[in-house]
């Protein structure tokens, strides 16, 4: 797959642009500031439906417009489709399928992007919901129903956490809060799903996360995944807890999330928020058996960093009908030292399309040079010379 053809309006620093791609490594060059990542950042929108720099989308709408407009023809072999996604500033964004209308959620089903960029070291050395976020979004690629549950699961969390404030506030126990047990089959239900599917994808992602890491770091750290669950007794989200308990049946996890819930709903009730579920789990990762978080050198950091992104294109490269992933760089060789640029690029090199940011050339090694963009305060010029 290749993005063939971009176009923005009113998207962050970009009034109106036009861009060009081609396939094999496409390299934007510019200062700090002037709009490279903009660029990174549009296209990967179509994949993820989210920044992988803001929580919101309002602050990819151009100052004084209400709405961003991002589309793209993606090619795959001689098939094309047209996508656009309208961002508004508030209110429900909107997007199109070839002209015609489709839920945003839909866009996923036809772009698969795997972006690297230096926020993703907060994926290892951030709070848990960095890594829940990662785990999220490339379940939303590999099956984007997903999506969908995942978005239902918060709405349900949301209900649940203010009938539980509400009962908090006017002294409510016991038989008073009925309700509260259908929001719990609804909660269970949910959530049972999203922890099955992340399990799943933590001991899919295994092999190649250790198969990436020793290309990237050139040393077999023994790199691991796994889940710490609230279900099963841990509590990410407010202290050190042991890993997941090792189950992958729903009818196991939904009996653990039900006695958890049970378990904490004096707690729940004397603080009004959900204490267990999906929602407070973490993906703890390891490298020589040591978490990463706390014990891991800055390279270290990095290569783990990287070989979650690498393994998460080996993933769909192997599954998906829309061929490779486009794999986008963005201003990630700067980090790097000169041994794990070179172990870099020679990994993403046989891509279908590459997309490198950068803000000196230089800085990219040369196999991903094929083409330069000069990116100067939202406006493109493309270099005669692409060894520049």
């Amino acid at each position: 797959m290749i993005v063939e053809q971009l176009s923005l309006v009113d998207f962050r620093n970009y009034a109106a642009a036009e861009l060009s791609l081609a396939p094999g490594a496409n390299v934007f060059v510019g200062r700090n500031g002037q709009g490279k990542t903009n660029l990174a950042e549009a296209i990967g929108y179509f994949a993820t439906l989210g920044s992988h720099r803001v929580s919101q989308d309002a602050p990819m709408v151009r100052d004084g417009a209400d709405a961003a407009f991002v589309r793209a023809r993606l090619a795959h072999g001689q098939r094309r489709v047209q996508l656009e996604a309208q961002l508004n500033r508030s209110g429900s964004n909107k997007a199109r399928v070839n002209g015609s209308p489709v839920r945003t959620a839909e866009l996923p089903r036809y772009a698969q992007v795997v972006l690297f960029a230096p926020e993703d070291l907060q994926i290892v050395r951030g709070d848990p919901s960095a890594r829940r976020r990662f785990a999220d979004q490339l379940l939303i690629q590999r099956a984007p129903r997903l999506a969908g549950v995942l978005a239902d699961y918060d709405r349900v969390l949301k209900q649940r956490n203010a009938l539980l404030k509400s009962a908090r506030a006017r002294g409510i126990r016991g038989e008073g809060l009925s309700t509260l047990e259908v929001w719990d089959d609804k909660l269970v239900a949910l959530g049972t799903d999203v922890i099955r599917a992340r399990l799943r994808l933590a001991a899919e992602l295994a092999g190649p996360v250790a198969r990436a890491y020793a290309a990237i770091a050139g040393a077999d750290h023994r790199p691991q995944l796994q889940w710490a669950l609230s279900v099963g007794g841990a509590d990410p989200e407010e202290d050190d807890s042991p890993a997941d308990a090792g189950v992958a049946d729903a009818a196991a996890i939904e009996q653990l999330f039900r006695t958890a819930l049970a378990d904490r709903r004096s707690a729940e009730l004397d603080r009004g928020i959900t204490l267990v579920g999906p929602h407070r789990d973490d993906l703890i990762l390891r490298i020589r058996d040591l978490p990463v978080k706390g014990y891991a050198s800055h390279g270290e950091s990095w290569s783990v960093a990287l070989s979650l992104r690498l393994a998460s294109a080996e993933l769909l490269r192997a599954e998906s009908a829309l061929g490779d992933p486009i794999v986008i760089l963005d201003d990630v060789f700067a980090e790097l030292d000169a041994d794990r640029r070179a172990r870099l690029a020679g990994i993403v090199a046989d891509y279908e399309q590459v997309i490198v940011t950068a803000a000196v050339a230089e800085d990219v090694p040369l196999a991903l040079r094929a083409r330069t963009v000069r990116v100067e305060a939202g406006t493109l010029h493309e270099d005669d010379d692409a060894s520049s």
